[in-house]
């Protein structure tokens, strides 16, 4: 390259140095900016980098000025960029996502590393703590096509098709009913407890369904429309999106008691709109609608004697039978 042709780029090259080598904690003066550029055989003088930084600000690059000994000192300051507390929660929501393959969770956090200064870039490459639970990442390497597939077949209002797997005792991978091709109207993709899934009209069934997008394969949109969900689909749909849903189950309105410090995982679970009563000194009752899926089971008896189904008898009578059960087990 020329040193004309340099000389051209000299203000892009004043950005991206900004960008990549500054932050409030790290700042370049006049000086230290000409020295940069000279190695890069871009010629530049005091006074021509003070007026460039001036056409740098006035185009919406923020260039703050503060003092470094008795210099001026010049650092990138653009507030509509991820700051460095925004960037390092979003690499770690990347590196805990179970859904997301320890390659791709590992080239997004590059990414994200591009986008920043190498100071914060540095922080974001360092390991980020991952509990046992979440280091059980997905080994679906499609998934992250599959749902940018699936989310163009719901703005385009098209059906798709897929396969469907489980895994057998081996840990192999098994397509459910012998790798026949399902055919959906997809309506929502819903995240609930590290998982995607989508909530659709399955036509092979014929009902409403729910689908972890990590079990799909060869996911496909098709040239046929989505014929207009019925009032009754529409409902049906909308209840995927309450609590415990992802796994099926009755639906049924529960009063439930609780302990009083249980009320953080009340909240957690129902969200702080959730009505709550006082029922004595030492606990609280919980009025609230559920699927009695395996999910809620599962979630209410992990508090053993400090929460109880009050009401309706016959869910009271289930949860009994339930313990029977695991209690005959043993």
């Amino acid at each position: 390259m020329t040193g004309a042709s340099k000389q051209k780029q000299k203000l892009l090259r004043m950005e991206q140095i900004f960008k990549s080598q500054t932050d409030e904690n790290n700042v370049l003066t006049g000086n230290e900016l000409i020295e940069i550029l000279e190695k890069e055989g871009i010629k530049a003088e005091r006074k021509t980098i003070y007026d460039d930084i001036a056409t740098l600000n006035d185009s919406g690059v923020t260039i703050e000025t503060v003092k470094k000994g008795h210099s001026n000192a010049y650092f990138y300051a653009c507030k509509e960029d991820f700051s460095a507390e925004e960037l390092f929660i979003l690499a770690s929501a990347v590196a805990s996502c179970r859904f997301l393959t320890t390659k791709k969770s590992n080239e997004l956090i590059t990414k994200l590393q591009r986008i920043t200064n190498k100071f914060t870039a540095a922080q974001l490459g360092r390991a980020v703590y991952v509990s046992q639970r979440s280091r059980n990442k997905s080994v679906n390497e499609t998934i992250y096509y599959s749902i940018n597939t699936i989310q163009n077949a719901i703005n385009k209002k098209k059906k798709i098709t897929f396969k469907y797997f489980t895994y057998n005792t081996l840990k192999k991978r098994q397509l459910k009913h012998g790798g026949e091709q399902y055919l959906v109207s997809p309506n929502e993709l819903v995240w609930e407890n590290d998982n995607y899934y989508l909530t659709c009209v399955c036509h092979n069934h014929g009902t409403v369904c729910r689908y972890r997008v990590d079990r799909m394969a060869e996911v496909t949109v098709t040239d046929s429309k989505i014929a207009p969900f019925t009032e009754e689909e529409k409902k049906e749909l909308d209840s995927y999106k309450s609590l415990f849903t992802m796994y099926g189950g009755e639906r049924r309105e529960l009063k439930i008691q609780f302990e009083n410090s249980l009320m953080d995982a009340v909240i957690d679970r129902f969200g702080d709109s959730v009505e709550c009563m006082k029922n004595s000194d030492d606990t609280f009752v919980v009025r609230c609608e559920v699927q009695l899926a395996p999910t809620f089971w599962g979630w209410l008896f992990q508090f053993g004697t400090r929460a109880k189904v009050l009401e309706p008898y016959d869910v009271c009578t289930k949860a009994r039978m339930l313990l029977n059960d695991l209690l005959d087990m043993y």
